[in-house]
This record gives structure tokens, sequence and C-alpha cells, in this order.
């Protein structure tokens, strides 16, 4: 009786044991999913970077034939086929362009609802020209960057498909436009203000040395990415010269850190669980120094919050600041969750998916509004 005890135990136990396996197996195929998802929207400049810099490879797989698999011969077959044309070199222009990637430059009016005066017609007006100029000079940024690695996409599998590698824009037009956009950008900004020429010009500056070597650079390549976030918070205070709170720009400044830190976090951890390849930066990261990094962060993104909470209710006499602490607390410890199970590689996608985290959002906003306007 014993015996069959025994037998009936050790069969459970491998039972538990073989279903543990499958689930960590089914768990591998949706992680490795994930990053060959990862890896084709890099092909649109999504990921790694705000400039879509190379951070996961695809492993060798079979060629594929087919024409939806960004990663084909017959997709790729499909975009080149209208290099040469001016349809195809107008289609590229917009698609490099990348008009997707300006909302983040919405941003520039988080300085001027700060302040209080959003709804002001001059300052919103240069606020929106602010938005302007961001988008100008990003999308040169784009230009400059694929026309850099134009050699090494046309090696990539998915990165191949980019306008510029498909030859859908030629070097020299792309190279044209870059400078158009750029110097565009930094021409309009000298009508709006003195102190947005600045801010456009420590951007593009950034950028470029980004795009020209920074972005192998391990730690660099953190403070440039969230420095992106930060010059579009200031570029809004700076297009309408209004002062910036210093406890605001903190906030602003390790709030982008933060979510930086957890980005990489997300990529390291899905290169060691799929296999991916990573470029040479990301390979200097281990998941423990990424998780120091966005926990300092986060901390001090909540100190420098509530620091900047007590100073509205002295400067506006409003209690309406120090409630906003709460939301505000309760919104990083909501997605940091996000962060450490390794699924913030996309901070928009994140906040957009997470219905809690979008109420939290709304919540904080609306405190804020009858803190500066109330």
């Amino acid at each position: 009786m014993a015996d069959n005890k025994e037998t009936a135990a050790v069969r459970e136990d491998e039972a538990a044991e073989t279903k543990e396996e499958q689930t960590r197996a089914e768990q591998t195929e949706t992680r490795a999913a994930e990053a060959k998802a990862e890896v084709e929207a890099d092909a649109e400049g999504t990921i790694g970077s705000e400039f879509g810099d190379e951070v996961l490879e695809p492993e060798a797989t079979k060629v594929s034939d087919d024409p939806k698999d960004k990663s084909s011969d017959a997709y790729h077959a499909k975009v080149t086929a209208k290099a040469g044309t001016p349809a195809g070199l107008a289609t590229g222009l917009v698609k490099e362009l990348r008009p997707k990637q300006w909302v983040k430059n919405v941003l520039v009016l988080a300085a001027p609802f700060a302040s209080g005066r959003l709804l002001e017609t001059g300052v919103l007006l240069d606020a929106v020209l602010a938005f302007v100029v961001f988008s100008m000079a990003a999308s040169g940024i784009y230009f400059i960057n694929d026309a850099i690695d134009v050699d090494a996409d046309r090696q990539h599998p998915t990165k191949r498909n980019r306008p510029i590698a498909a030859g859908l824009i030629p070097l020299p037009i792309a190279w044209v436009v870059a400078v158009l956009l750029l110097g565009g950008s930094l021409l309009i900004s000298a009508f709006i203000s003195f102190p947005l020429v600045v801010v456009m010009a420590v951007y593009i500056g950034v950028q470029l040395g980004y795009c020209f070597g920074l972005k192998h650079q391990p730690v660099i390549d953190l403070c440039i990415v969230a420095s992106g976030f930060l010059l579009r918070l200031v570029a809004g205070g700076a297009a309408a010269e209004l002062a910036i709170s210093q406890w605001f720009l903190l906030v602003t400044a390790f709030g982008s850190l933060f979510m930086v830190a957890g980005k990489r976090y997300a990529e390291v951890k899905l290169a060691l669980e799929t296999g991916a390849k990573i470029r040479k930066s990301l390979k200097a990261y281990s998941p423990s120094y990424l998780r120091f990094v966005w926990a300092i962060s986060a901390a001090i993104t909540i100190m420098s919050f509530a620091l900047w909470a007590y100073d509205i209710r002295e400067i506006e006499q409003s209690r309406w600041g120090l409630i906003s602490i709460v939301p505000f607390v309760i919104a990083m410890l909501r997605y940091a969750v996000d962060v450490d199970r390794g699924v913030a590689g996309e901070p928009e996608e994140v906040a957009l998916k997470d219905k809690v985290l979008l109420v939290l959002g709304v919540i904080l906003a609306g405190f804020l509004f009858l803190a500066f306007y109330l």
C-alpha cells in the first residue's frame, strides 16, 4: 500500500515537472515571437532609441516567401519595385519622416501647462511652433541616421526595407532633405525665440553625436535618449520664454531616465531569454545594473515631484498640488510593475494599453489643472 502511494507521489511530481517544462517552453516561444515582432518594428525605426538604431537582430531563419513577412524576399521585392519612380520617392520621403514618432513631441506642451499659461493664445502658439520645429529636427535626424547606416541596413533582413536602404530615396536626396529639415528647424526657431534656438542646437548636436557613434557607448546612450525627452519639455518653455521650476526639470530629467532604463531593461531581458543579438552598448548592461538605474531614477523622480508639489502650494496657494502626489506615486509604482516584468520596451504602448495607468494620468492632469488654473 505504501509502495503504491510512493509511486503515485512520484508520478504526480513527474507530471508537475513536465507541466512546468511545457510552461517554460511556451513562455520562451512567446518571448521569441515578441522578439521577432520588435525586430520587424525596428524596420520602421520604432525601437531601441527614438531614431530606431540597431538594438535587436533576428537569428538566422529560413527565407520566407510570404509577401506579408517583412523579412521575406517577396516583401523586399514589393518595396523596391517602386525604386526610381516619382511615386516611390514620394512614398519613401513620407515614410522616412516617420510622422508616427511626432506624437512624442506633444511633450513641448508640458512646460506651458505647468506654468499655468497654456491657455494664453501667444504661449499656445509658441508651443505649437515648438512642436513643428522639433518634428522637423527629429525627422532630419532620421534621414541622417539611415543614410549613415545604409550599407548595414541593406544586409539586415528587415531594415533593408527602409526607404533609403531600399533605394526609394537616393542618398544625395536624403542628405539634402536632412540639411533642409535641420536648417529649417533652426531658422524657424530663430523667429520664435533665442532660447528655443539654443535648445534646438543642443538637441541636433547631441543627436548627431549619437548617430555618428555615441549610440555604441554604454551609459552615454542612456543619457542621450533621456535627454531627447527632457529637451522636448524644455523647448515648450523656451519658445515662450517661460521660467521653469527647478523641481519640474528634475522630475522630467529623472523621469525620462527611468523610462529609458526600463526600456533598455526590457530589451536586455528579451535578448537573454530569446538569444536575439544586441548591439555593443547593450552588451555592457546587466539586468541588475539597469534595475539599479531605474530604481534610483524612480526614487529621485518621486522626491522631486513631491518638492515641486510643495512649491505649487506656496506659489499657487492651492492644495491640489499636494493632492496630486498621490496619483503620481501610484502611477510610478504601477509603471514600475511593467518595467520589472520586462515589458516596458515601448513606454507609449504601455501607457495606452494599461487602463489603470491611463486613469491615473487623467486624474493627475486634472489635479494639476485645478492647481494651476483655478
